[in-house]
């Protein structure tokens, strides 16, 4: 690796950290927001950074839909064990049960859009006044008009024209009562920043990220891991096939990808050749042009 990449890598490293220790000095009640993914994952290396050898000052929260891949909790446990920090889950499948979500029905159900009201309610529940999450401007549109420090009202609502200026690295923490902030630190990484990190501190990932066979269908031109969550029928063969996962999400609604990278270094060469977008694997934003931004509006991360 080149002394520009890891200068670069340095840059982003520290921004972020920076951004993690304002969000311990604002905010009285902030949490991490753990998926299990491998943005989520950096986040938690930069928390290592940022504030061992003492404590975390925040809870990692995993919002857990009840359809995600068995290899992400189980690396989820594994990692909480490790580094004996705080995990609070919350539960889709107890919303279902009280009757505040309703079930998707159809081959296309999925419960990612449910976990908006699992969240809210976790953060009401708790008390957090600042979120921190993995994501990132160049993974989407909407995305892409988040600030670092992004406000949501009282009902969990983003309001894209209430974005307040950040100007040199200054992010203003002021809210009201019942507001809370969502907090970006890799906000200015992109896939490549983040797998050229991963490479740098020989961090673990679930092992999905990596090529491995497994049972697949296709379902709307995308390849899909074979699971009971997705309504299969009749008119879904399933074939063995060799594949990868870009993202880690609601097993419903992540599409693998045809690889062979089996190897970090593999990984990377693959994505600096490829035309599709990380999120072109998720088919939640394949719903409207405006699938994204009007979760966001509604609550979700």
């Amino acid at each position: 690796m080149s002394a520009y990449q890891l200068d670069y890598l340095d840059e982003l490293e520290s921004e972020a950290i920076h951004i993690l220790r304002e969000v311990a000095g604002q905010f009285e009640k902030p949490a991490l927001l753990f998926s299990g993914g491998k943005d989520s994952i950096t986040l938690v290396r930069l928390a290592e950074k940022a504030f061992r050898p003492g404590k975390f000052p925040f809870p990692l929260v995993h919002i857990d839909t009840g359809h995600n891949f068995e290899e992400t909790i189980q690396y989820r446990d594994d990692m909480v064990k490790r580094l004996g920090e705080q995990l609070i889950v919350g539960y889709v499948q107890d919303d279902i049960d009280q009757g505040k979500v309703r079930e998707q029905t159809g081959k296309n159900a999925s419960r990612n859009a449910l976990q908006t009201v699992t969240l809210l309610d976790t953060i009401q529940k708790h008390g957090f006044d600042a979120c921190i999450g993995g994501a990132r401007r160049d993974e989407e549109k909407a995305r892409a008009k988040e600030r670092i420090f992004s406000v949501r009202d009282e009902f969990g609502q983003w309001d894209p024209k209430r974005q307040r200026p950040e100007l040199w690295n200054v992010y203003n923490g002021k809210i009201d009562k019942g507001e809370n902030v969502r907090v970006f630190p890799i906000s200015n990484w992109t896939e490549l920043d983040v797998w050229n990190y991963i490479r740098r501190e020989k961090m673990e990932l679930p092992s999905i990220y990596f090529a491995h066979e497994r049972d697949c269908i296709t379902r709307n031109g995308q390849l899909m891991a074979a699971s009971p969550f997705l309504n299969m029928d009749d008119d879904d063969p399933i074939t063995r096939r060799k594949v990868r996962f870009r993202t880690v999400g609601d097993m419903s609604c992540t599409a693998a990808v045809a690889s062979e990278a089996d190897q970090i270094d593999d990984i990377i060469e693959e994505i600096s050749n490829s035309k599709i977008s990380e999120r072109g694997a998720r088919l939640d934003d394949k719903v409207s042009e405006a699938a994204m931004e009007d979760r966001k509006k509604g609550g979700y991360f």
